[in-house]
């Protein structure tokens, strides 16, 4: 592994709303408070981390309304506008805040308008990159949510639609409504509960943006499979975690968050680790 000036173009790409990024983005949602509430403890530093990931050559960055609420929006303006060619953000809204790590699902298609209108204006943009909606409210009928999606879309105020937290047959029904070009669940080296539908995106060709992505739990125990390949290649437990999930599928787009610039390095150095064959069977068996 030799570094090199922007280490995430080593990730390989992949497009989205007709724009190609490198494949190892960053997740802005710990820039805030703690319980991802309120402000940050240093604006600054929360700053220099955004410029340091775009000088390590990541161009796309992942938010969400909720995040603070709405801090983590403000960040990404003040520490990157006007944005640089070819960056992505993202950003999603469906989630609404009554405290730290308080989280409750709201879909009425008023509310996620308000939200893309108010986002739109929070990051200076005509137009959100890509739109996703946070979780699908059960309250609310789906394709109800999917529709506003689909009228933010044919409006030109969002660029493309992703969703978040869904199952393949939730998926499938939101594309009978509206073109889904990402999906965004839980998933990393210890969990894979979205396994059929990372496999489902692959075939399908969208994007797969697995949140919590550095998890290795058990799988980094000593004498484990994350241990012996930190051993054979020099890699950290974080950066073997995320060049699993990079070698797993080429429409996987990890992004790593962190509040920490060094934390933000280490992460984006992952992209350089090549794992061989046999590592990347090793630590697919290994859960």
């Amino acid at each position: 592994m030799s570094p090199t000036n922007r280490p995430v173009h080593s990730a390989g790409t992949f497009e989205i709303a007709g724009v190609r990024v490198h494949r190892l983005g960053y997740g802005a949602m710990r820039l805030t408070g703690r319980g991802i509430w309120g402000e940050p403890e240093d604006r600054g530093v929360a700053k220099s981390v955004l410029r340091r990931a775009i000088e390590l050559g990541v161009d796309f960055i992942d938010t969400a309304d909720s995040y603070g609420p709405y801090v983590s929006e403000d960040l990404i303006r003040e520490a990157l506008h006007p944005y640089p060619e070819g960056l992505v953000i993202a950003t999603k809204a469906g989630l609404t805040r009554t405290g730290p790590d308080q989280w409750h699902p709201v879909g009425r298609p008023e509310y996620l308008r308000q939200e893309a209108e108010m986002s739109l204006r929070r990051l200076g943009v005509e137009r959100i990159d890509l739109f996703q909606l946070h979780r699908i409210d059960p309250e609310v009928p789906a394709d109800e949510q999917f529709g506003l999606l689909r009228d933010l879309l044919d409006e030109g105020k969002v660029g493309a639609v992703g969703l978040s937290e869904v199952s393949v047959e939730e998926i499938e029904a939101a594309r009978e409504v509206v073109p889904v070009v990402t999906v965004q669940n839980l998933y990393n080296l210890a969990n894979r509960q979205s396994e059929d539908v990372v496999d489902f995106c692959e075939q399908q060709g969208i994007g797969f943006i697995p949140w919590f992505p550095i998890a290795a739990g058990e799988l980094a125990r000593p004498g484990g499979p994350v241990d012996e390949i930190v051993e054979e290649s020099g890699a950290t437990p974080s950066q073997v975690a995320l060049a699993w999930l990079l070698a797993r599928s080429p429409v996987m787009l990890p992004i790593p968050g962190t509040s920490s610039v060094g934390h933000l390095e280490e992460n984006c150095a992952a992209a350089e680790v090549q794992l061989t064959p046999e590592q990347v069977g090793s630590l697919t068996a290994g859960r």
